[in-house]
């Protein structure tokens, strides 16, 4: 479904050029869970910006089927870690709403009202319709974010770090339902983390990345099943073993 092809890309700082991706090709089968993990510096979320074209490679390609990606679309929305990504002036309906009313999905307002409140319920927030963002803790804005993302039927959510500002529980209540959202919507996730833990009880295959410039040193196959046990000895394993890569 995503295919990238010897991408590179470079940064101009000050007078000197600083080289972030190098070389990086890889696929992404349709209905996957794609984890790319690596330190900071990596060039996680600028391959992450480069898929949902926001940002341009140097060389090398990405497309998604056989459309190359040169601008941002509705079938692939990118969901940050900032807790501030959602409309400050408008309630948590409006705010899952206004996407779609901007991209003129579904015929009526009542539809739209109809169809965001489905996806508030799906991600446990109808309760908290009419709230403002600023009377929501980090994680329920998160839940909101991904409403609204959801909202727009997108085949690939894009995820940079989304879950990574909040806290142990709330995190791994919102690992939790994203698999639930998954199984339910059957959305291709690319989730960008540095969580070894998170990596592996998520994804499908894991991409280890290396640094300065960001290099995939590994692709790995998490063939565990769902849900997965983080104390058995499997997991352990595929922890160290992906440890040992990220730290050399």
């Amino acid at each position: 479904m995503i295919e990238l092809k010897e991408v590179n890309k470079s940064f101009k700082r000050d007078q000197d050029t600083l080289k972030v991706l190098e070389n990086i090709s890889f696929t992404v089968e349709k209905g996957e869970i794609l984890c790319i993990l690596g330190a900071s510096g990596s060039g996680k979320s600028t391959l992450l910006r480069l898929m949902g074209g926001f940002d341009f490679c140097d060389s090398g390609s990405i497309s998604i089927g056989s459309e190359a990606v040169v601008s941002p679309s509705p079938d692939s929305i990118l969901i940050f870690q900032d807790f501030n990504q959602l409309l400050p002036w408008k309630t948590v309906l409006q705010n899952v709403i206004y996407p779609m009313k901007v991209n003129k999905k579904y015929g009526s307002e009542q539809q739209r009202r109809d169809r965001a409140m489905e996806y508030l319920e799906m991600v446990q927030l109808a309760d908290f319709y009419n709230a403002y963002p600023h009377q929501l803790s980090g994680g329920m804005k998160q839940r909101a974010a991904i409403a609204r993302a959801l909202a727009l039927e997108p085949s690939i959510l894009l995820m940079d770090e989304p879950f990574g500002s909040l806290d142990a529980l709330t995190r791994q209540s919102l690992q939790e339902l994203l698999l639930q959202i998954w199984k339910r919507a059957g959305v291709t996730i690319i989730f960008v983390t540095h969580d070894i833990q998170e990596a592996i009880i998520l994804a499908d295959r894991i991409i280890v990345m290396d640094n300065k410039p960001g290099r995939i040193k590994d692709i790995v196959q998490n063939s565990f099943d769902r849900p997965r046990d983080i104390s058995g000895g499997d997991y352990l394993e595929l922890y160290h073993r992906l440890y040992s890569m990220l730290s050399v």
